[in-house]
């Protein structure tokens, strides 16, 4: 039996991120929260989750702060996140913060639906839809 994959969701929004951890525990996965970029840094070092969803306009620090701050940690370098945001990245700026910050990938929130984020969290950690 595969271990169960732990997922950080930080996000501001209340609202987002309940919905986000309620998918997630319904697709088997375990979840960690944090309302802001500061808790962010602070669950992702001590935990280490499989994966991170990190809004970037956030309270306290916003997503890049945190980006940063989780890949200058030895785990933190590898550990792959998804950015969810409100703004449109340029593909040549998606192209520098893969390059720079490595398994760096975007969702536009206007662009997608709750289960196309699960299905994204899977084609990352080679999970199979059963």
């Amino acid at each position: 039996m595969e271990k169960l994959k732990t997922i950080l969701v930080v996000e501001d929004e209340k609202n987002l991120r309940d919905a986000l951890v309620d998918m997630l525990l319904l697709e088997n996965f375990i979840t960690l929260e944090a309302r802001n970029g500061k808790e962010g840094v602070t669950v992702a070092l001590s935990r280490h989750p499989d994966l991170i969803l990190l809004d970037l306009i956030m309270p306290e620090m916003d997503g890049m702060t945190v980006l940063k701050k989780v890949r200058a940690d030895r785990w933190g370098a590898t550990v792959p996140i998804i950015i969810l945001t409100n703004l449109s990245a340029t593909k040549e700026r998606q192209v520098e913060d893969m390059e720079e910050h490595k398994l760096v990938h975007y969702l536009i929130k206007s662009d997608w639906k709750l289960y196309d984020v699960i299905r994204e969290i899977k084609k990352i950690l080679k999970i199979s839809n059963d």
